[in-house]
């Protein structure tokens, strides 16, 4: 059971840092706004990760794991939502990572970033099925929820203190531009793996 938790830990990590919306968001406003409002975007970003986790764990992971129409219909929408974020970051002017801050609370932008990506429900509902399968004890629907939402909120706020050393901020925003083709090709392979399988 023990190394159950460990992959599930390392699978949410690895979903988590992956590059996507949430990632994109959380690292531009940190470069660009600092320390207070990357974390405050993490709290929102986590409100709606306890959202998705809830429900992918609560039935989604069942429907998932059946397979069949609803499984492949949220593979295709889940590979076209990669395909269109890969196209956002390949035809983004250079330069445009160097956001103003806004007005709007990065709570509420974070939140929304996360609620409104659909990749999120399906990664989890993809992920969390095989680890409910099986014997398993009463608490550990529960278990496998804080797991994600605990994660969400150590590792992201740790991003984010690291993206104020002087160091990296010049690094990242020096390599901006390659870093964006190198995550449009990695969502691109992605969106192709979900529509062969």
């Amino acid at each position: 059971m023990n190394g159950e938790l460990l992959a599930f830990a390392l699978v949410m990590v690895i979903g988590q840092f992956s590059p996507g919306p949430d990632m994109l968001l959380l690292t531009r406003t940190s470069l660009s706004e600092g320390l207070k409002a990357g974390w405050t975007m993490v709290t929102g970003i986590v409100t709606g990760l306890a959202v998705h986790a809830t429900l992918a764990i609560g039935g989604m992971a069942v429907l998932v794991a059946k397979g069949g129409p609803v499984a492949k219909a949220m593979s295709w929408i889940a590979a076209i939502y990669l395909l269109w974020l890969a196209f956002g970051l390949l035809t983004k002017p250079d330069g445009e990572g160097d956001v103003a801050p806004t007005k709007r609370s990065p709570y509420l932008r974070g939140l929304f970033c996360n609620l409104l990506n659909p990749k999120v429900l399906v990664f989890f509902a993809s992920v969390v099925a095989p680890f409910l399968s099986g014997e398993h004890p009463g608490w550990w629907p529960l278990a496998l929820w804080f797991m994600i939402v605990a994660e969400g909120l150590v590792f992201w706020c740790l991003w984010v203190w690291l993206l104020q050393r002087k160091r990296i901020r010049k690094a990242y925003q020096r390599a901006s531009r390659p870093l964006d083709i190198l995550f449009a090709i990695a969502l691109a392979c992605l969106a192709l793996a979900l529509m062969i399988r």
